[in-house]
């Protein structure tokens, strides 16, 4: 009885950490519209089309790092089998692969090169070496 109670305590975890990514996904796309609306007003189509990659990219970098959670936690308490831990490994590849390629896309450069760099993307300065 206790595995049970346990095992429907991590669901609900599992399920909590899958809608809050989810969550995050859509707010933070159409919060990044709403903005890049509100700066096409001000400043012109050129910096809100700027605005809107970088709001739903930053969406989708935390939308993903929670969902990851929810596969992490479903692996390694409701369902700890070699195939759910090689599924795991998977999801974890393809979704870290498409983290560090928004990353790099929303940056403008490869992480380990980013201090380096002049200015960044977002404006701020790059710290020199």
């Amino acid at each position: 009885m206790e595995d049970e109670d346990f095992d429907a305590l991590m669901e609900l975890v599992v399920h909590g950490f899958e809608v809050a990514g989810v969550a995050v996904l859509v707010v933070g796309a159409v919060a990044a519209f709403v903005s890049a609306l509100v700066t096409a007003r001000r400043t012109g189509a050129a910096v809100a089309y700027e605005r809107v990659r970088r709001g739903v990219g930053r969406a989708i970098l935390l939308g993903l790092e929670l969902l990851i959670i929810a596969d992490i936690v479903l692996t390694i308490t409701v369902d700890p089998t070699l195939e759910s831990a090689l599924a795991l490994g998977l999801i974890v590849v393809v979704r870290t692969f498409l983290s560090f390629s928004l990353e790099v896309e929303l940056e403008g450069t490869l992480p380990w090169r980013r201090s380096r760099e002049a200015p960044r993307v977002d404006g701020s300065p790059g710290v020199s070496s």
